[in-house]
This record gives C-alpha cells, structure tokens and sequence, in this order.
C-alpha cells in the first residue's frame, strides 16, 4: 500500500511455501459458490449481490472479509453491509451476528437445502479518505472490491474456496481487471473460477470515460494501464509519460529478473471524489488520484512513485511476503512487525524506480528524498516511538489524525525505509568494493523461475541470511540498531555513505513546492515548527519548537498574519522577511471562540530543504538512480 503521511510537504533463502490461489487443486465445480454482483447502481452509491452457496444441513458460520490484504489492519468495512438475507428452497432462514466477533455470522441451514441463496448490499457511501473503503464511485467511475460483497464459509483456508464470479456494469462502461476468463454479453461480464484469494486479490475498475495504455505490446506477459476518468480530458496522458511507464515495466524485469504474474493491469482512477491510495495486487493495483493527474505538471510530480510503488509490491509483498502476514484467511489477525521490509524496503525502490524509468529527473528524486529527510528530522516522536514500534502498532497508526503526528509518530517505516535501505545498499556497495549492490539482493530474494502467481514467505532472519549469502556482515546488529533506535534524529549514515548530505536554504525544493501548489498549505516545520493548511488552520506543530513554545498547538486557527487577514501567501512572506526584519512575525490565533496574538521572534527566513554533494566521496546515489536498461 502506498501511504504518504500527511503534512510531508505541506498540505531469501526460502522457508515456507504456499502455492498461490490462482494454482488451486483441481475443485468439484458443484461446490463452487456463485457470486454475482450489480454494480449497475453504483453511481447511486450501491452495490447489490447474490451468492449461491453450496452447503449441508446445520450448523454454518460465515464471515465478512476483516483483516484486507495490503491494508495491514482489520478494516473491513462492515458498516457499510446492509440488506443481508438468507434463503433455502424457498424459505427465509434466520441469522445471528456473533457477539463479539462482528464479521461473524451463525445459522443453521434446514433439512433439505443444499443451496445456500445470500442476497446482500454494500453501500458506497464514505468520505473521499482512507483506504478502499473510503469513496469509490463517482457518477463516472467505480472500483469493484469484491471482499465488499460477500461473505465465505468458516473451516478451510480461502485458497481452497472456490468462487464463480460476475458482474454488472452501469450501461455502456468499460472495465478493466487482472481476473481471468473475462466474457462480455452487453453490460453482463462472467470470470473464470477462482479460488477466493484471487478473487479478492482482483479488483475491477469500471467506468464510462477509460483508457487501455498496452505497456509491452507483442511481449508474452502483457502489461497495461487500465484508466478511468471522471472526464474525457483527464484520459489525454502525454505520450513521454506513457513511454516513462513502459520503461518502469522494463526497469523492474531488469531488477527483479523475473515476473511472478500471468499478466499484469494497472488500475489507475482519475478522480477528485474517491479516496485517494495505492494498493498493491498479484497482478494488478489499485491506484486513485486526483482527475487531473495526468495532465497537470505539478499533480503529476507528487504522485509520480505510486504505481512504481504499487508495482514492486507485486515481487515484494505478494510473492515474498512476511510469514506474519500471510494468513490462512481474513479473520486471522496479521502480525506487522516486518512492514519495515514489506512496505519500506518497496518505498525505497518505489522511489528508485521512479528515477530510473524517468517519471522523476535525477534532480526530482534528490528532492524527494531531501523533503522526506526533513520531516524525519521534525519528528519529535522518535525519541520515545523506536522505528520497529511504528511497524508494529501499523493497525492503529495508518487511521491515527495527523494532528500531533510529529510527536506520535506515524507509520514512518515508509519515509524513514528509504534511509534505512539506502545504508543497507551503501553498505553492500562498500563492503564488496561495489560488487554488489540491493540490486543483487532483489534479484535472489525476489527471482525466481516466475511466471505464475505464487507466495514465498520469510522471516526476519531469512533477510539477514540472504544479506549475508551476498556479503557475510553483521546484518541483524545494523538493522535491530535502527529498528530500535531512539535517537531524536534519523541516521544519516546512508545518504552520507552515497556521496550527499542536507541542507537548507530559501531556493523552494521542487517536489514540495509542487505538493504547496496543489494542496495550498505551508509545511514550516524547519522555520517556525508547524504545519498550515490553506484556511488558516494548524494541522500539526512540532514539540518544544517555536511555534509550540509560543503556545500554538493543533487545530488553532491562524486569522492575521502581521495585522491582516490571513493568507498563506502572506505567511510565507512574512517568514522569508524575516531574515532582513527585526521584528516578530505577530499572528492573531483564534483557539475555538478566544483570540490572541502571539509573537514568533524568528528570524531565519525560509528553510527548504536540498540534497548537496559531498566532497571526496563517490555518487553512489544518483548510480542507484540510474537506469538499468539501456536507451
């Protein structure tokens, strides 16, 4: 999944093996449960389904999809499960929620019904936030989760559920989805039989403005962008970004020297009413950002690393995943503690990856990662919460408000994994006298034969070991320093090691004045020690900083800047005049009904944060920027 805190520029050897759902043994195809969803009213914000499930007479218990893929916490969305009723030969059977299990339910099947008929609906309706139970639908568009609309008996593993899907799309829309046997007959679609792990591991985007990009036309496995849009216009992606994109399907078979998929779908929503995320697929993601994405420079820029994120989930965290993580089915509770691997180890190459098939400059990637390390360095919850606590308490951070983030900490395993594994590959890099790099790690941790889905799990000293298979080190003693570590400032020891350093000035770092473009807020976390959304209000400040020291805290509301109405134009000024102005930038801050002014005695202008050379030392970062393939 990909997750960007908020406010970051304002606004193996192998162990165990499981063999993926989409290789199922072979099933009777009477005990198939059939599933077919009308998502013809989904601009209306419903979804309504009927399952015919095969079953005995007595006792069944059935649950409700809770711990979702990806998403790493138990956020199935329950709530939003409505019209549910049962029948068999024709007579209502009665149900019963249990008690403290709220995914599942209990009942008892008569004498005489072999066929279990569900019929159910889910709502739509959700605020344009979170994960993919937030928004997502539009009158234009709509992303089908099937964990959404249905429900799986107890007792075996969801691999060996087989499920008959089909699906219903609103009258003249088109679809795109990684599950196979697609078949259309007008606005009616039917798929090939799929053990429920597939099935839930294949989302279908569906909509009536839509876009099919072939990424590797005439390749064996196929690559596309499937896009929906709110508008027509929003579809018109430049033709140098459609070849960026192509050359990260490139980038990654030259990483990873193998593809685990039969093929492979980028699912990419334009929409400014959807909630707004990645979520990585076997074969496919499920991508949503604003509609103008792809046609506005500075939209474009901030979001250029979620499909390369999304992307290298697909070796790293389906095919190779934590052995945590990789649960029998999705009532069993996920243990996060190796999201430092799962999810920051694809932030770092993410990243990468973004600079080496051109979706960022050499230039774009440095100020990312410059950005990234100044809100690290912000973050004054480091010195209690150690790294290791952040993947740990994932289920409860991802949902946590932003206000006092930098004092709680968030899920920073991200951010702070692009450091972590930049040390881990500078490492290798000088150990080896450059030999070897992550590079070689990737290809033997995440290699293989491919060519068909399939999931490898590890532990924490299988990472180690296949470090050490590269480069015999002390692995476990560099990572547990920096899991848990509570040093109030992030290791530098990484980025020094490639060859740069940061640093400040009053030059705007490019990504975040993009993100300040399209969000409108101010990130001054490195002046004045807060974050500003664009009305005036205080989305977060930093502990024992300026602006905390004045009395400002979150949720305060900024209403003049120097005596006049509040802007964030004026605001920005008044720090830049800061450096030449001995007087105090005065802020009139309304804390609910009550009004104060306060005085900030700062005096150090604006503060953006760059990435500068190191004398003496060898570019090893913009080599791991680098492409791999030749152009």
């Amino acid at each position: 999944m990909h997750f960007r805190i908020a406010g970051l520029f304002a606004g193996a050897l192998l162990l165990a093996t499981a063999p993926f759902a989409g290789r199922a043994a072979a099933q009777d195809p009477s005990q198939s449960i059939r599933l077919t969803v009308d998502a013809s009213s989904a601009p209306q914000k419903i979804l309504r389904a009927h399952m015919q499930i095969p079953v005995k007479p007595g006792p069944l218990v059935l649950y409700y999809p809770e711990w979702i893929p990806g998403e790493h916490m138990p956020d199935g969305p329950i709530m939003n499960l409505t019209g549910m009723q049962f029948t068999g030969n024709g007579q209502r059977i009665s149900w019963r929620r249990d008690l403290v299990d709220m995914f599942t339910f209990r009942l008892d099947v008569p004498a005489g019904v072999t066929t279990l008929n569900v019929d159910l609906d889910f709502v739509l309706s959700a605020p344009a936030s979170g994960f993919s139970a937030g928004a997502s639908a539009t009158s234009q568009l709509a992303v089908i989760s099937w964990n959404q609309v249905l429900l799986y008996p107890s007792g075996r593993p969801v691999r060996e559920i087989q499920f008959t899907p089909s699906l219903r799309i609103p009258a003249g829309w088109k679809f795109g989805t990684a599950l196979p046997g697609a078949q259309r007959a007008g606005d009616d679609i039917t798929f090939d039989p799929v053990p429920l792990n597939t099935l839930v591991d294949s989302p279908v985007l569906t909509g009536a403005h839509f876009r099919v990009i072939p990424l590797t036309p005439g390749e064996k496995i196929s690559h596309e962008m499937d896009i929906a849009a709110d508008s027509e216009a929003a579809l018109a992606m430049p033709a140098a970004t459609e070849t960026e994109y192509k050359n990260l399907v490139a980038e990654t078979g030259a990483l990873f020297g193998s593809r685990h998929y039969r093929d492979y779908h980028f699912l990419f929503t334009l929409s400014d009413d959807v909630a707004h995320f990645g979520l990585e697929h076997h074969e496919s993601s499920d991508d949503r950002v604003q509609e103008r994405t792809l046609i506005d420079e500075n939209l474009r820029l901030t979001e250029a690393d979620l499909l390369p994120h999304e992307f290298t989930h697909s070796w790293n965290g389906k095919f190779r995943r934590p052995a945590d993580l990789s649960t029998p089915d999705y009532q069993q509770p996920m243990r996060d503690d190796l999201l430092w691997v799962y999810e920051g180890l694809t932030e770092y190459y993410g990243n990468v990856l973004s600079a080496r098939s051109g979706l960022w400059t050499p230039e774009q990637f440095r100020e990312y990662l410059a950005g990234v390390m100044a809100q690290l360095q912000a973050t004054t919850g480091r010195s209690w919460r150690p790294l290791q606590d952040t993947a740990d308490a994932a289920q409860i951070l991802y949902e946590a408000p932003e206000e006092w983030s930098s004092w709680r900490r968030g899920v920073d395993y991200y951010d702070e994994g692009n450091f972590l594994w930049l040390e881990v590959d500078t490492t290798l890099r000088a150990q080896s006298h450059g030999k070897i790099s992550l590079n070689d790690f990737c290809r033997a941790f995440h290699g293989g034969p491919g060519g068909q889905p399939e999931l490898k799990t590890y532990t924490f000293d299988d990472v180690v070991a296949a470090l050490n298979a590269l480069v015999p080190y002390d692995w476990a003693g560099l990572l547990t320093k920096r899991l848990n570590s509570v040093d109030p400032q992030p290791s530098l020891a990484g980025l020094r090691a490639s060859g740069w350093d940061i640093a400040w000035n009053e030059t705007p770092n490019v990504i975040q004045a993009a993100h300040e473009a399209t969000n409108k807020g101010l990130n001054l976390n490195s002046s004045l020690g807060m974050v500003v959304d664009t009305d005036g209000t205080v989305k977060d400040v930093v502990l024992d900083h300026l602006a905390f020291r004045a009395g400002i805290g979150p949720d305060m509301h900024i209403s003049a800047v120097n005596g006049k109405q509040f802007s964030t134009d004026d605001l920005r000024n008044a720090v830049r005049d800061s450096l030449n102005n001995k007087a105090a930038i005065d802020l009139e801050i309304a804390n609910g009904p009550f009004l104060r002014n306060v005085k900030l005695d700062y005096h150090g202008g604006l503060r953006y944060p760059h990435l500068v050379r190191l004398q003496g030392q060898p570019d090893l970062l913009d080599e791991i920027a680098a492409p791999l393939v030749k152009r």
